[in-house]
């Protein structure tokens, strides 16, 4: 999992890669605990925190983005 730190740093078409896969894994996570093949429930949570971290990144620059072509504007 990837912390705080590296995600700031990445760039956003890695962050909507990372955002992908994280994606497709909680899916793939779903479908196991589905089969009952699932048997570390705590990866579920882990991935959607991840998750919730990468759309906090992504939220986080295309807000400073805005700021920034609002600043340019005034």
């Amino acid at each position: 999992m990837a912390n705080m730190d590296s995600l700031i740093k990445c760039s956003k078409s890695e962050l909507d890669l990372k955002l992908s896969e994280g994606k497709e894994a909680l899916q793939n996570l779903y479908f196991q605990k589905t089969m009952q093949q699932l048997e570390d429930l705590s990866q579920i949570k882990k991935i959607r925190k991840e998750i919730a971290q990468i759309k906090t990144v992504i939220n986080s620059l295309d807000l400073n983005k805005n700021n920034v072509v609002r600043d340019l504007n005034e």
